[in-house]
């Protein structure tokens, strides 16, 4: 009697929670639209701020000689090598 219920459930019960899970792996793995669009509105924030930050330092460095910025100074290209290569993913991106 106890064969009739372990041998159904390793043959077909153990394989359908195992081929369950990797199937929610998968699909959970993806990013979604509404990701997409979070993550733009992070990308496109986090330029404004950089661009805000660069006007900050360069306001107070005219104000104060003595004034050293801990970041980059403004539109060197070390700086801004980031923001320009996520600028060409998203514009490869949109073009795909």
């Amino acid at each position: 009697m106890e064969e009739i219920i372990i041998l159904p459930a390793i043959f077909v019960g153990l394989p359908w929670v195992i081929l369950h899970y990797v199937t929610k792996w998968k699909t959970s793995a993806t990013i979604t639209n509404d990701d997409e669009v979070l993550l733009e509105e992070l990308y496109q924030l986090a330029k404004r701020l950089d661009e805000r930050m660069d006007t900050v330092e360069r306001l107070v460095a005219d104000d104060s000689p003595d004034f050293k910025p801990a970041r980059i100074m403004h539109d060197q290209e070390k700086d801004n090598q980031k923001l320009r290569e996520l600028d060409r993913l998203l514009a490869e991106k949109k073009g795909a």
